[in-house]
């Protein structure tokens, strides 16, 4: 008898989510109005289509790299020392696309010879760039970033173009490093060439790119 009623009362649940949940309105993504999803062919998407390899910026007219969680060189777990050219520290970071180099300026010479959304002119973000990015997380507990957009970034550093910044505390003994925005609390710091840190690329546009064409169409009608 008590099995029967069990039986029944999960029947009638069940029965009820279903009704209850079936009329639910759907959630969908709203569009941002500083950014917009761009396909690994360069293509623009709505904020409910994917997959999106990187974001267009409207604000700033670049294109951000989209990290990714298939362990390729854009994924969003690996880490990288900081170095261009002769400054700073070659291979001290965290990452397995390959096994000879782990720093910045390796991560950006494979994406521009992959030509990420068609785009070969990608580099480390300035300071004032990567900051801008910063906002109050959408829920509890997430980076300080438009996450819909930029959904595999990590609650930690990320580093900028700015080098020869002077560090302090624990860090004061070596000197000089570089700027990085942390996205845990949205904060900018001065860390050492040597950490292993974040990256997320950027590439700006050309005013003839089709993209900037309809940034500036957009910013006409707002003025």
């Amino acid at each position: 008898m008590i099995k029967r009623l069990l039986i029944s009362l999960l029947l009638a649940t069940g029965l009820y989510c279903l009704v209850h949940y079936s009329h639910a309105p759907s959630i969908l993504p709203t569009p941002h109005a500083r950014y917009t999803k761009i396909a690994a062919t360069g293509a623009p998407l709505t904020p409910w289509q994917g997959p999106w390899a990187c974001v267009f910026d409207s604000q700033l007219n670049v294109l951000w790299e989209v990290k990714t969680d298939n362990e390729s060189i854009h994924d969003g777990y690996w880490t990288y020392s900081w170095f261009q050219q002769s400054k700073g520290q070659a291979n001290f970071g965290d990452c397995y696309f390959e096994s000879q180099r782990c720093d910045t300026q390796d991560l950006i010479e494979h994406t521009n010879i992959q030509g990420l959304c068609g785009q070969h002119n990608w580099r480390l973000p300035t300071e004032q760039e990567l900051a801008s990015l910063i906002q109050s997380p959408s829920r509890p507990g997430r980076p300080y970033i438009a996450h819909d957009y930029f959904s595999h970034i990590k609650k930690g550093d990320y580093w900028t173009s700015q080098s020869d910044a002077n560090l302090s505390q624990q860090f004061k003994h070596l000197k000089l490093g570089a700027k990085a925005v942390n996205f845990h609390d949205g904060t900018v710091n001065a860390l050492p060439y040597r950490n292993a840190a974040f990256v997320i690329l950027v590439s700006p546009l050309t005013k003839s790119h089709p993209l900037s064409q309809i940034s500036s169409r957009d910013n006409s009608m707002k003025q």
